[in-house]
């Protein structure tokens, strides 16, 4: 922790937020990667997308049941 200080204060551009700063240095938040949004995205559209082929799946056997 002493060290991450002394880096924090001999950054010469000071960040806006010395608490993300030592987060950052210790290990305990990865900068965001735009990969890693476009990938949280498409498991979004992928689990609504899931949802629906379910309901679609219930539907289907309810009309095959009635059969």
């Amino acid at each position: 922790l002493f060290a991450v200080l002394v880096a924090l204060y001999e950054e010469p551009e000071k960040p806006n937020s010395a608490l993300d700063f030592l987060k950052h240095h210790l290990g305990a938040s990865a900068p965001e990667n735009p990969e890693v949004e476009a990938l949280r995205l498409e498991v979004a559209e992928m689990k609504e997308k899931y949802e629906a082929v379910l309901e679609e799946n219930k539907k289907l056997k309810t009309k095959v049941k009635a059969y």
